[in-house]
């Protein structure tokens, strides 16, 4: 599925990417400041969270409880510099757990990937315009 939307549009593009039954396990891919974290964003709040969502450049991953039972695990692992790194945090705890993981730059730790997962590209079309596709 491709689609190109305005940027005022994500929330609505969040909607139809769920209802496309992802796995839980998305990778993120696309240029610095295409918009990865603003879909994951959108996502989450799709998903039912309430709390402030913001990029774990910092801290690797952010978690936001959906409700009882789901949560979501927002990675961002574009500053690791060896897979090892991702491995020591525990991530495969993480990406096993059933529950959300959205990922952003996991080309940088393909190994530790999922077979089940699903893929977002967002790339860039102009200042307020972009296109995502998802596999």
């Amino acid at each position: 599925m491709k689609i190109v939307f305005a940027l005022d549009e994500i929330s609505a593009v969040s909607k139809m990417i769920l209802a496309q039954n992802p796995k839980k396990v998305i990778l993120f891919y696309g240029e610095m400041g295409a918009g990865k974290t603003s879909l994951i964003k959108a996502l989450a709040k799709s998903l039912g969270v309430s709390d402030p969502t913001s990029s774990p450049t910092f801290s690797l991953v952010n978690e936001y409880q959906i409700d009882e039972e789901d949560a979501i695990y927002h990675f961002d692992v574009y500053r690791l510099k060896s897979e090892s790194e991702a491995y020591d945090m525990g991530i495969e705890e993480y990406l096993y757990s059933g529950h959300w993981c959205f990922i952003e730059w996991a080309e940088k730790i393909p190994t530790l990937i999922p077979n089940e997962h699903s893929v977002i590209r967002i790339r860039v079309i102009s200042d307020f315009e972009r296109e995502v596709e998802f596999t």
